[in-house]
């Protein structure tokens, strides 16, 4: 008799020992099947769609995020910075951005879905210098008066208004580029994923 409460003991524990490793094997099996389902650092700078948060940009503002392994630039334009753009036609290459890269969705003088939000990538399209943010109206070292605010190249010299359009002039061939995206909320967009509706 007391051989069999030995066996029967043994037996208890020889089964619950088994159902923990059996259950650590399965929750190991698990993790990396489950995290497969999310997007790698590589598969993002492969071209995974990017999310961003642009409620809390202000008026005059640019954020800078990273979409396949390169600079996105986003600002928020204040009225007077949209205003601008209707001024500056004779000066520029492409004012009606009849030879630039963007989805045919974005408006052709503000580039952008909604004329407050300038998405573009932030590479200059004459050797892909990033141009810097100088949204300052006036500035003497870009022409003054004339100067209503933009991007330029450090690299050349290349001046874009404050729609990545590009100035008569000076190196860069085209407009800087727009990239596909879409609004998924009033302060959500997407970057990576065309508008609903588009190819």
């Amino acid at each position: 008799m007391s051989n069999e409460g030995v066996n029967q003991g043994r037996r208890r524990f020889l089964t619950g020992a088994t159902c923990v490793v059996g259950a650590a094997g399965v929750a190991g099996a698990a993790v990396p099947f489950v995290g497969s389902w999310f997007p790698s650092a590589k598969a993002k700078a492969a071209g995974a769609p990017v999310k961003i948060d642009i409620g809390k940009i202000e008026p005059g503002q640019r954020i800078v995020e990273e979409w396949r392994g390169q600079p996105v630039y986003i600002v928020r334009r204040p009225e007077e910075a949209l205003a601008s753009l209707a001024k500056l036609s004779g000066k520029l290459r492409d004012p009606q951005s009849e030879e630039s890269d963007q989805p045919d969705y974005v408006d052709p003088v503000t580039r952008s879905i909604k004329a407050e939000y300038l998405i573009m990538v932030g590479l200059c399209t004459h050797l892909g210098c990033a141009p810097m943010y100088r949204p300052e109206v006036g500035d003497a070292d870009l022409g003054g008066e004339e100067w209503l605010g933009g991007f330029f190249c450090p690299c050349h010299g290349s001046k874009f208004d404050l729609a990545g359009r590009v100035y008569k002039g000076v190196p860069a061939p085209t407009n800087l580029k727009v990239p596909p995206h879409h609004y998924e909320s009033d302060t959500v967009v997407v970057i990576g994923i065309d508008q609903e509706g588009t190819s």
